[in-house]
């Protein structure tokens, strides 16, 4: 796995959106934020822009994106912001000058789309909260973005959920928004989750599009050989006027409970306002007991 080189100060960061439009006063606080890292900001010729719910055409969004990969005095590109629209202009970008000089792509749900196709390319990502959220984050949020970037050991602590399954494990972590890597399943883009952690986010679903999420990607054999599953923020979920009958941690137990390995719920991460960087496709060692879970990654 190629794993970007960490920012110094004075160092050039992107600022795009591959997905929905984002206003300046959406984003004035992170740009703070970032001046106040040392960063100088390059900012993409179509951030502002307005396509329909998008920041620009779909040409256009690539073309951001493509510039900036290109531009090898950019060191690490953050999508402002994610909603719809990665999947499609991934397949219009030319990756080859990442593969040779590899920067981080900052983001995380529908920039699970890029995590994903990059992970499998050999680059390791950035899954992290985005500058239309830094405002609403907790310092923690902020701080470990800043700990992950400028290569500061990144430890994550956290009282162990009652229905957590013990464990202890190393190995490389990879996943991002469940809907996401559902819609991924069978593309350039899909998921290589043999001998890995999972991690797992959702935001305003309904209780029975998860199961049927998880059911498809089981049959697509997604937890064979799986050393443990991280289950972050499961937001603002949804029931029919007939219940479903289950949680969310029961559909997820009824999946995962028979593989015998770690289980982690409620994991600060995803749509969440305490939302940790996680490097994926970097080795991780997590260890889950009783009390607290310990994520940690150098």
């Amino acid at each position: 796995m190629k794993i970007p080189q960490k920012l110094q100060k004075g160092d050039k960061i992107g600022l795009i959106s591959t997905a929905r439009k984002v206003l300046r006063s959406e984003i004035d606080h992170a740009i703070n934020i970032f001046k106040s890292w040392d960063l100088n900001i390059v900012y993409g010729d179509n951030l502002f822009g307005s396509n329909n719910q998008f920041s620009g055409s779909d040409e256009q969004r690539a073309s951001d994106l493509q510039c900036l990969i290109n531009d090898k005095s950019i060191k690490a590109i953050f999508c402002a912001r994610g909603g719809y629209g990665t999947a499609r202009i991934i397949d219009r970008i030319d990756f080859k000058m990442l593969q040779s000089n590899p920067k981080w792509i900052i983001g995380y749900s529908d920039i699970t789309v890029l995590h994903s196709h990059l992970n499998n390319l050999g680059i390791a990502t950035l899954h992290s909260s985005m500058p239309i959220n830094f405002k609403n984050n907790t310092s923690s949020s902020i701080k470990s973005i800043h700990n992950c970037l400028f290569e500061t050991p990144n430890s994550i602590k956290l009282k162990s959920h009652k229905l957590n399954k013990k464990g202890k494990c190393s190995g490389q972590i990879v996943g991002g928004n469940l809907s996401i890597l559902y819609s991924l399943l069978g593309s350039a883009s899909d998921l290589d989750t043999n001998g890995k952690i999972l991690l797992i986010e959702d935001l305003d679903e309904y209780l029975y599009h998860i199961d049927r999420m998880l059911l498809n990607l089981k049959r697509n054999k997604k937890y064979n050989n799986l050393k443990a599953l991280i289950v972050g923020g499961m937001t603002d979920l949804h029931d029919n006027e007939i219940p479903f009958g289950k949680s969310y941690e029961q559909i997820i137990l009824e999946y995962f409970d028979e593989l015998s390995i770690p289980i982690c719920f409620n994991f600060p991460s995803g749509h969440l306002n305490d939302n940790r960087a996680i490097k994926l496709g970097c080795s991780a060692d997590l260890e889950i007991t009783e009390k607290e879970v310990v994520f940690t990654q150098k």
